[in-house]
């Protein structure tokens, strides 16, 4: 893939010029060149794989990456049944609720949060590791999750 030409700002200090490379890609441009990439978490650690999906949907990884714009990609996730966590945190991590009312408050363990949901604990994983701003919900949205094998983006990735 080409790159487009780059935005040029000439800097004057004193006798010396300075060039400044600069790119901002454009909204239409971003929205019509994202991929889709496809994760299989069987034995994969949650942390581990929280972090790579939360950059891949960021659009870190790409050479355009702009704070302020979403430039981020698709991500399906399959076998979250499969996830490994890393020492004793599958009896003493512990996901926290509150209702909002009086003596509302909800303790969740990692272990049955695991058992009755496994693609809620990698969704509340990868959310908690984006900024909290306009972009996070946009982002949350490109992210598919799914237990098993089986899901309907098959054709969509790149060989």
């Amino acid at each position: 893939m080409q790159w487009p030409p780059l935005r040029c700002a000439l800097i004057t200090k004193g006798r010396n010029k300075i060039m400044t490379k600069t790119f901002l890609p454009s909204v239409k441009e971003v929205e019509t060149t994202r991929k889709w990439h496809h994760i299989d978490a069987t034995g994969q650690t949650l942390g581990r794989l929280a972090t790579r999906v939360a950059v891949l949907l960021m659009g870190k990884h790409k050479r355009t990456f702009t704070p302020h714009m979403d430039c981020g990609d698709f991500v399906v996730v399959t076998n979250t049944d499969k996830i490994k966590v890393t020492g004793n945190k599958m009896e003493e991590k512990v996901y926290f609720s509150h209702s909002g009312y009086a003596k509302g408050a909800k303790e969740t363990p990692l272990k049955r949060q695991f058992e009755k949901d496994s693609t809620k604990v990698l969704e509340l994983a990868v959310k908690r590791m984006l900024d909290v701003n306009r972009l996070r919900a946009p982002r949350l949205k490109r992210l598919r999750i799914y237990k098993g094998e089986e899901h309907e983006f098959a054709g969509r990735f790149a060989k």
